[in-house]
């Protein structure tokens, strides 16, 4: 009886936001390693906001905010079938300790120099920071589910992980053709998964190397992507309990609990029986299909305008995190393999 009631826009909303995640799902692989689903989607949203989708932006507009949000949280929890704590043990100990020292070091350097070198305003400082950190867009879209960020923002984030994840798709393969860092072929799988944007960027630059390398990044990488739910409930405690920027008011403590839900669905993966295994490999093409969904919405409520306006410095920014990730990064690799 719920859905009887609601409105129209809802419907043709969603309709609106399924059609361009299901274009985006077929286009991305035609466009090459560098065009993920998430990626085509935000960019279909924006061609199509910033065109026609204005004039009858009513008749659209419930649905397009349910994809934003509840859609968006749904993903995030689903995004633990790709996850198991067997990854974990694959690549061992001191992966987890080098993941989790990029994690929050890139993090903080985000934050930091986004606020006190650039003027960058807060939102937008840690929502760089937090897909450079851990894994890109969908690091980006979670983040933005605990900040209540306007879409702008997000999008100006998720274009630095693009721009700065392909410039990693370059960088890495001829770092390692000139013998400049001292890694061996896992090794350097290792370092490609701890510091990288993006997963199927990981997978791009391990390929380009060798089934090792591409095997242990992928690994290293979901290991990094753990790191997002127990990011999340830090970075809710930490906004709750802190200072407040102008204009806003203290709140008590939110627990995101789609980060929980994350959790959960993550060791439920690790219990499932190999029978199981088609029904995840459903379950995870569904859960790209929700997150191209809500890529495709906040395509669509951003405007160029507003975005042309934070200018120059969010690129500059990001360009210092992946100098960190790729020369600090190293330096923790070479440290800790």
């Amino acid at each position: 009886m719920f859905f009887c009631h609601l409105k129209a826009s809802f419907w043709q909303g969603l309709l609106l936001c399924a059609g361009l995640a299901g274009l985006s799902v077929m286009l991305a692989p035609m466009l090459g390693q560098a065009v993920s689903p998430l990626l085509a989607a935000i960019m279909a949203g924006l061609l199509l906001g910033n065109s026609f989708y204005p004039n009858f932006e009513q008749y659209f507009n419930d649905g397009i905010l349910f994809a934003q949000k509840q859609i968006l949280r749904t993903a995030i929890v689903l995004y633990g079938f790709k996850l198991t704590v067997y990854d974990l043990a694959q690549v061992g100990w001191s992966a987890l300790l080098i993941d989790a020292i990029m994690v929050v070091s890139t993090f903080l350097l985000a934050v930091w120099l986004g606020r006190r070198v650039f003027g960058i305003d807060r939102n937008t400082s840690i929502l760089i920071g937090s897909g450079a950190a851990i894994c890109g867009a969908a690091a980006v879209l979670a983040t933005e589910s605990v900040l209540k960020a306007e879409p702008y923002k997000v999008a100006v984030a998720v274009v630095t992980v693009v721009v700065f994840g392909s410039l990693a798709m370059i960088v890495y393969p001829v770092l390692y053709s000139l013998h400049i860092l001292p890694f061996d072929t896992a090794q350097f799988g290792v370092y490609t998964g701890s510091t990288v944007h993006e997963v199927a960027q990981v997978v791009a630059v391990g390929g380009s190397i060798s089934p090792e390398t591409a095997n242990t990044a992928v690994i290293t990488k979901m290991v990094r992507v753990m790191l997002l739910a127990p990011f999340l409930l830090v970075l809710s405690y930490v906004l709750a309990r802190g200072k407040n920027e102008p204009n806003h008011r203290q709140n008590k403590i939110t627990i995101p609990w789609f980060a929980v839900g994350f959790i959960a669905v993550a060791g439920l993966n690790s219990l499932l029986p190999e029978q199981f295994s088609p029904w995840v490999r459903r379950v995870i093409y569904l859960d790209d299909f929700l997150l191209a969904m809500a890529m495709a919405a906040l395509g669509l409520t951003t405007r160029a305008s507003t975005i042309s306006k934070v200018g120059i410095l969010p690129f500059k920014l990001g360009l210092y995190v992946f100098v960190w990730l790729v020369a600090g990064g190293a330096a923790v690799n070479w440290l800790l393999v």
